[in-house]
This record gives C-alpha cells, sequence and structure tokens, in this order.
C-alpha cells in the first residue's frame, strides 16, 4: 500500500486529480503561460527561419534556410542600413468530380531583417538559392581608422 496525499479542497478527492495532474495549472496560469502560449506561433509573432551569420576576414557570409521556396518567391532589399528578406509562397488545387469536390490551399510567409555594420559595400551584396537555402555574401570595406583623441594642453 502506498501513501496518496488527500486533498481537502477537490470535490472527488484523489479520485479525479492527482499530483501529476492538476486541473487548475492546466486551465489556470501555468500551462497557458509557460507552455504553448509562449512558442512563437501562438502568440501572433511571426515565424522566422533559422539563420547563420559568419565573419571572416574580408566578407561575411548570412545563410537563411528557406526550404521550399523558388528563387520568384523571395524579395530582398536595403533600406537604410537594412538587409530585408522576405518571401510569400501560395498554391492551390481544385478538383471536382460529379458526385465531391476538393480543394486544397496553402500559404507560406516569413520577413526578417538585419541591420548591416557600418563596413559593408551594400551595392556588392549577393545573394544566391540553392537547395533550401539561401546565401547572402557581404564584402567588407576599409573604414576609417578613429584618431586617438587629441590632448590640449590648458595655458
Amino acid at each position: 500500500m502506498s501513501l496518496v496525499k488527500f486533498k481537502k479542497n477537490k470535490p472527488f478527492g484523489n479520485l479525479v486529480t492527482s499530483d501529476l495532474f492538476e486541473p487548475n495549472d492546466f486551465f489556470g496560469n501555468g500551462f497557458w503561460n509557460q507552455g504553448i502560449l509562449n512558442d512563437s506561433f501562438w502568440n501572433g509573432r511571426k515565424l522566422e527561419p533559422a539563420l547563420n551569420i559568419k565573419e571572416n576576414e574580408g566578407d561575411y557570409e548570412i545563410e537563411l534556410a528557406a526550404p521550399g521556396f523558388a528563387k520568384k518567391d523571395f524579395k530582398v532589399t536595403i533600406d537604410d542600413g537594412c538587409l530585408n528578406i522576405s518571401a510569400k509562397k501560395s498554391t492551390s488545387e481544385e478538383e471536382k468530380e460529379e458526385n465531391y469536390a476538393r480543394r486544397e490551399f496553402s500559404y507560406n510567409a516569413f520577413e526578417r531583417s538585419l541591420q548591416l555594420p557600418e563596413n559593408i559595400k551594400e551595392e556588392e551584396i549577393k545573394a544566391r538559392y540553392h537547395d533550401g537555402i539561401l546565401r547572402f555574401k557581404l564584402q567588407k570595406k576599409e573604414v576609417a581608422k578613429k584618431q586617438k583623441p587629441k590632448v590640449v594642453e590648458i595655458g
């Protein structure tokens, strides 16, 4: 025989609930505030594809995972030092027969924006899409080095 904690405030005692499942935790703040609603899909934010950024000596390489899209689905702009990447894709299929009709559709979209560093040659940014990966190569430019502060003697 094992000991089970009895909960007086439960109308059916331990018959309905246990220490493992607590309905108040599920419907109250425990489950919804810590679990599924904090996922980016459920709380109104858009899903964003995974992104890798690698800095080399003379350039930056960016890889964005976006499988299922075609080159024509992407829109890439540079605005005020910001690299904006977006893609939209929709498909629809309809089949009508004598005794039934079937219609299927899907819509996928995302937006991603990256603030570019000052040492990028914006006019030389190159992009390539292959095997579900959108790759960017951003060339660095020489930035004038800051001079050391000049000390002014007070006379």
